[in-house]
């Protein structure tokens, strides 16, 4: 079965609300993004990582590998709106899918830019 690599950096991070969605991926390892990215809280919800020209950060999370039928029946139809799947550059110059926050969402009320707190769950601990 064809597998796509998919980086998290939320909600569905290990022991996260939403790791379910990943069930039956498999779990590759720890990962970091180039320092090409902006990273966001949205309402403190749920993070979102936005590709900038410079001024960037490295932002922490996972990386799995997932199926097609995870992403298409338990991962994506749980995305918020304010998301959008892209890809994404890692820290190891290699390329990986990620959900990304739109341009329009950027200025939405409660869209807060949390990329020097050191990722997601950093971010949480820290409120």
């Amino acid at each position: 079965m064809e597998t796509l690599r998919m980086f998290v950096n939320g909600q569905a991070m290990s022991g996260g609300s939403l790791n379910a969605a990943l069930e039956g991926a498999r779990f590759l390892g720890p990962a970091e993004t180039a320092p090409h990215y902006r990273f966001y809280s949205v309402r403190d919800e749920f993070p979102g990582l936005h590709p900038v020209p410079s001024g960037g950060r490295t932002v922490p999370g996972e990386l799995y590998a997932v199926t097609y039928e995870i992403m298409r029946d338990h991962l994506l139809p749980g995305e918020p709106p304010e998301l959008e799947l892209g890809a994404i550059e890692l820290a190891d110059g290699s390329g990986s899918l990620c959900m990304r926050m739109r341009a329009e969402s950027l200025t939405l009320p409660g869209v807060v830019d949390i990329s020097d707190a050191g990722g997601w769950r950093a971010h949480l601990a820290a409120r």
